[in-house]
């Protein structure tokens, strides 16, 4: 195992640090040290804070009118120090604002308000990965959102901030539990393969891997494994930018197809040293209850059950009925097991400040949640982040340092209670006994608590480091560098005592478990690129090239333990009797790349920008392993028109840019082409050996994602409306799966390429508007729409190959084959189903034919957000439109030991009554039973899931400074799914895992300092 160690390897890091804050200290205090100077000989100093309304603006530039080498720059709380006659007026500029000038009249002390200024909102520079461009000049699709909305929401993953914001961007949270992972599709599903639809993630310039960490043996509770971004403060991100098209995302070439998301982490500023403290804390519920049947509803279907059966004597194990539990006991199985509340607690601090050439910015945070389980379970997070930049004084030279470090600690109990919950008699025994021991009831009772005698522990420690270099060489041309590094380690245990089963079963510490999983995962990236701007005429050229290596390492060792002398021994594996490897793997990644782009901008009014890329894989077999990739994007803002200004004054912007490119894929994981062999469980004379588990395939080459774009961006009344309207089209062919082979090759498949198309066709509205604007009151609104078209072009040999009953084309690869439910059978009471090719059997293959689309038919979020003075509320409305598995996929027949939605009331009971909508009630019959698994196969069990969710809203509150003088207070209220309306009669529409807690309803008050 590889083990980043802080003694001998992190000597680095911490020089690195100290250094900066040596640099940092000194500058400032050489800044303070001749601010002073000045002062003694200029008394005239003006001081003050420049704000938005509502809060303060860092980096907002004040210059003296006429002297323009007289200027100060706000720090981080909006705070300025600059020397000015009393004669002098002060000129206050800053992108997106308008620019105001106010006489300084001798005053010492002057606050100033800026007001928005809608027609600069385009000038803003956004993120495109290696490089920057203006929101108006981009020619590729990028969205994007920033710390004015991440800071509103009470969640601890970055991800759950771009639900609902983000046109083309669909995600769903897994489950509620704590540190869970989430299900990211950018412009919808592009490979067959369900791990190869994964974004690439980019923190400050260096790729992040979006494998889940952890292992199913281990991570018992999760759908899928926790989320690797959880290390990631969300109060730490300046901005958050989603790459979607081909010309913004082919420059990432193999990379990028499936979308690229930049996240940047917020940068020091210069200014005053100043300190933030932010405290939250709150409180998550579930979002709803599932309507289930309470103790006399639930009896009377479990006597007409039996009486259906012919059962006039109840059996001796139908503890809920023949009297052995009291049959006048009610619980609410639900509040018990997943009513309680989870506990969410967030601090985070920030130091910062700097001179003009070096500044610095210092960062802890400290997160806690629990669960609404029974029990004692939390996920605790901590770390800290150091960012530093410099600049020479001729501004030539620019090094921008950051290193985050994160440790969690995770506890979760070994199982999900949700569906236990949802199916436990109501009138089952108490959980605990009198004396306050686990209850078994004279061992009728299975206890559901007996489990928390076991948890998993998880230990993860994540470092997160990156340099950025460049130089002005002069006549246009910049050297700069990108170098990171990330180290992963993580170390798990599912514990499993004894003291988890019924004591009647008489097991002993010798059955006592516990599995481990130990991952280390650590990864190097140097990126040297040269750029080059130049100005011909009215024409600008805008050039880049750069390359890329990189590295990353892996490796996991999970084992079991069994048998134990104590079971106060059972976290200690060398204490154990028997121990068995069940996986030992080590691999290595290595990939490289060479890009470039040309933009080409002529007059501000027409755009070119080509992008190309080689990329270079160890993933794929000789001779395949390099690929070319790359793009043309092209804009004509047709507003920069003189006609259109002369004509049409109420159109301010408007522009027209399309797109046409390709980008490949190569999350197919390590070794995949060549022959590998696994240890084989039989031994030969006390001697493991060896077992081939994968075909060599030379032609194993790369997915390629084609895609295109045409879309429309207009402004009207001076930008006060932003209207959008894009269509796209994807198509992702040369699929990599497993091709079956026959029988006698020893396999039942090999990976290679497959001629299989993949399209996605789409389009995305957006509407901005700026409904109020003035010093007292605004009002502001986001609109998103999006809708998706996913669909299996072409698929040679779908008919015989291993795929035929899980793909169609035609339709959407999520997709589900069911059997069509036709109405229930009058005369016994039993589900019937169309028999498709009319052989009077049931079989999967030939009768499976009615497709149903789980894919979402479309989505959005509409977000308002209101001002009055010191006052913001801010609310977004999320929308789905989509079917689901609805509340009897995964329920147990109605009439068993098993409690129901109260929606079963509505059954077959007789043939002259009223048939009702559910097969009448058994316990064992044969024929109702294969009917009742028919039914759950079928698209009865699959319904309307749409839903409209408030999912956020804050309301936050700055006192004024009379109160708090020099210190700036803002008060917060939030709400996360606060609430859902919807028809579903399941727990929650959102989610797709069935049997697992949902997202929950968070409310936080949080309070944030500004000294």
């Amino acid at each position: 195992m590889n083990y980043f160690s802080f003694y001998k390897d992190g000597k680095a890091l911490y020089c690195l640090i100290f250094t900066g804050m040596l640099l940092t200290f000194s500058s400032s205090f050489a800044y303070n040290s001749k601010r002073h100077l000045n002062t003694f000989y200029q008394q005239n100093q003006v001081e003050g804070t420049v704000t938005d309304h509502t809060s303060p603006l860092p980096g907002v530039t004040i210059t003296i009118k006429g002297k323009s080498n007289l200027s100060a720059i706000t720090d981080y709380n909006g705070h300025y120090f600059i020397n000015a006659a009393a004669s002098d007026s002060l000129v206050i500029s800053f992108i997106g604002f308008k620019t105001k000038i106010l006489p300084v009249d001798g005053n010492s002390k002057i606050d100033i308000t800026l007001d928005y200024d809608t027609t600069t909102l385009k000038e803003v520079k956004i993120n495109a990965g290696y490089y920057y461009v203006k929101d108006k000049e981009r020619t590729g699709s990028i969205t994007r959102i920033t710390s004015r909305d991440i800071k509103r929401q009470p969640v601890t993953n970055v991800l759950a901030t771009m639900q609902g914001r983000m046109p083309g961007v669909n995600i769903v949270q897994n489950t509620g539990m704590p540190g869970s992972g989430f299900t990211v599709e950018i412009r919808g599903i592009n490979s067959l393969r369900s791990d190869g639809n994964s974004p690439l993630y980019i923190i400050d310039g260096v790729p992040y891997s979006s494998q889940g960490i952890g292992s199913s043996y281990t991570s018992a509770n999760m759908p899928q494994q926790n989320s690797p971004l959880n290390s990631i403060n969300p109060l730490d991100i300046a901005s958050i930018e989603v790459l979607k098209d081909a010309d913004a995302t082919a420059i990432y070439g193999s990379r990028g197809a499936n979308g690229v998301v930049l996240i940047t982490t917020k940068k020091s500023k210069a200014g005053k040293t100043s300190f933030t403290a932010d405290y939250s804390n709150g409180i998550g519920r579930v979002t709803r209850y599932k309507d289930v049947l309470d103790t006399p509803r639930y009896l009377a279907m479990r006597k007409e059950a039996f009486a259906n059966d012919g059962v006039t004597q109840y059996p001796s194990n139908a503890y809920d009925i023949n009297g052995t539990w009291d049959q006048n006991r009610n619980t609410n199985w639900q509040r018990e097991l997943i009513g309680g509340t989870a506990d969410y607690t967030n601090l985070t601090s920030t130091l910062s400040g700097g001179s003009a050439q070096t500044q610095f910015r210092l960062s802890g945070n400290y997160s806690k949640e629990t669960t609404v389980f029974p029990g004692s379970f939390d996920y605790i997070r901590a770390g800290g982040r150091a960012n530093i930049n410099h600049e020479s004084e001729d501004k030539r030279f620019k090094v921008n340092f950051s290193a985050v470090y994160t440790a969690q600690v995770s506890s979760m109990p070994l199982v999900d209670f949700t569906q236990t919950a949802l199916q436990l008699s109501p009138n089952a025994p108490a959980l605990y006994d009198q004396s306050g021991n686990l209850n078994w009831e004279n061992n009728t009772f299975q206890n559901p608590l007996a489990i928390l005698n076991g948890k998993t522990k998880g230990n993860t420690y994540d470092l997160f480091a990156n340099v950025s270099l460049s130089y002005e060489l002069g006549a246009g041309f910049t050297a700069s560098g990108n170098f990171g590094y990330t180290d992963l380690d993580q170390k798990q245990i599912n514990l499993q005592p004894s003291t988890i089963y019924n004591p009647s079963y008489g097991l002993g510490t010798e059955s006592s478990l516990a599995i481990s999983n130990v991952l280390n995962r650590n990864s190097w990236i140097v990126e040297p690129k040269l750029s080059w701007v130049k100005n011909i005429g009215n024409m600008t050229i805008d050039a880049l090239a750069g390359t890329t290596f990189q590295q990353q390492k892996g490796d996991q060792l999970i084992t079991q333990s069994r048998g134990f002398s104590s079971n106060s021994l059972v976290s200690n594996p060398a204490s154990s009797s028997t121990t068995t490897i069940l996986n030992s793997d080590e691999t290595i990644y290595k990939y490289q790349a060479f890009f470039a782009r040309i933009n080409l901008n002529l007059a501000g009014r027409y755009i070119l920008n080509f992008t190309g890329r080689r990329d270079g894989s160890s993933r794929f077999g000789p001779g395949r392993q390099f690929a070319d990739f790359g793009a043309v994007g092209a804009a004509w803002i047709f507003s920069e028109s003189k006609w259109l200004n002369e004509n049409i004054s109420f159109l301010s912007f408007g522009k027209i840019r399309m797109s046409y490119g390709t980008t490949g894929n190569d999350q197919i994981g390590d070794y995949q082409f060549m022959d590998t062999y696994n240890t084989s469980g039989t031994k030969y004379q006390g001697i493991s050996g060896m077992q081939p588990s994968r075909l060599f395939n030379a032609d194993f080459g790369w997915e390629t994602n084609k895609k295109a774009e045409f879309a429309i961006e207009t402004g009207f009344i001076k930008d006060r409306i932003l209207a959008g309207f894009a269509w796209f089209q994807n198509r992702s062919s040369n699929q990599l799966v497993g091709i079956p082979l026959p029988g006698t090759t020893g396999f039942s498949s090999i990976q290679a390429n497959l001629d299989a198309t993949v399209q996605n066709t789409g389009i995305e509205i957006t509407l901005k508007t700026q409904n109020i604007i003035n010093n007292n009151f605004s009002w502001s609104t986001n609109f998103n729409l999006t809708s998706i078209k996913n669909e299996l072009l072409s698929f040679p040999g779908l008919d015989v190959s291993t795929y035929k009953n899980r793909y169609v084309i035609g339709q959407p690869l999520n997709l589900v084959k069911a059997y069509h439910y036709t109405g229930i059978d009058p005369a016994t009471g039993t589900y019937q189903f169309e028999d498709v090719n009319g052989d009077g059997v049931f079989t999967a293959n030939e009768d499976k034919k009615t497709v149903k689309n789980l894919n979402p038919k479309y989505y959005g979020g509409l977000q308002n957000h209101l001002r009055f003075h010191k006052l913001e509320l801010d609310f977004l409305f999320q929308f789905v439109k989509q079917e689901n598995y609805d509340e009897n996929y995964g329920q147990p027949m109605p009439g068993t030991m098993n409690n129901q939605s109260t929606s079963i009331a509505s059954h077959w009971q007789s043939e002259d009554k009223d048939q009702g909508t559910y097969q009448g009630y058994s316990v064992s019959n044969s024929s109702k039973l294969q009917a009742y698994l028919r039914y759950t196969q079928s698209d009865a069990s699959i319904s309307d899931a749409s839903y409209i969710r408030l999912k956020n809203i804050s309301l936050t509150y700055e006192l004024p400074k009379t109160w708090t003088k020099k210190i700036t207070c803002r008060l917060s209220l939030q709400g996360q799914n606060v609430l859902t309306f919807t028809k579903y009669k399941g727990i929650d529409p959102e989610f797709r895992s069935t049997g697992y807690l949902p997202p929950l309803k968070i409310y936080t008050s949080s309070i944030q300092l500004t000294f």
